[in-house]
C-alpha cells in the first residue's frame, strides 16, 4: 500500500513562504504522477499541480503560477511545494497524491488512487 505524509503547513501572514513535503514509502515516485491539492472549507478540491519523474511540473490552478514551485527529490522519495507570495486565497487544506505512470494533464482529483493526509496552510492578511 502507497502511504504519503504531508509536512510544512502553518500560518502565516500574506507575502510568505512555506514549504511542503510529502514523503513517499512503499514505492519509488519516479514512477509516479504526483499531485498536488488544495481544499478550502466549502469548496471543492482543486489542483495545484503535478509533476512526473521530477522533469518540470505542471501548474494546473492558475492563481499559482509564478508563486508555487513544484519539485521532487528522487533520492529522497519527496515530493515537495513552495509556496512564495501567499495570499489569504491560499488558504485550505494541502494534500499530496499519487498515480502510477504519467500525468497527462493535470489529473482530476478522481483519478488518485493515493492521498496522504492533508497539511493545513493558513494565509492572514
Amino acid at each position: 500500500q502507497v502511504q504519503l505524509v504531508e509536512s510544512g503547513g502553518g500560518s502565516v501572514q500574506a507575502g510568505g513562504s512555506l514549504r511542503l513535503s510529502c514523503a513517499a514509502s512503499r514505492y519509488t515516485i519516479s514512477n509516479y504522477c504526483m499531485g498536488w491539492f488544495r481544499q478550502a472549507p466549502g469548496k471543492e478540491r482543486e489542483g495545484v499541480a503535478t509533476i512526473y519523474t521530477g522533469a518540470g511540473g505542471t501548474y494546473c490552478a492558475d492563481s499559482v503560477k509564478g508563486r508555487f514551485t513544484i519539485s521532487q527529490d528522487n533520492a529522497k522519495n519527496t515530493l515537495y511545494l513552495q509556496m512564495d507570495s501567499l495570499k489569504p486565497e491560499d488558504t485550505g487544506l494541502y494534500y499530496c497524491a499519487a498515480l502510477f505512470g504519467g500525468c497527462g494533464y493535470c489529473p482530476p482529483a478522481w483519478g488518485y488512487p493515493f492521498w496522504g493526509q492533508g497539511t493545513q496552510v493558513t494565509v492572514s492578511s
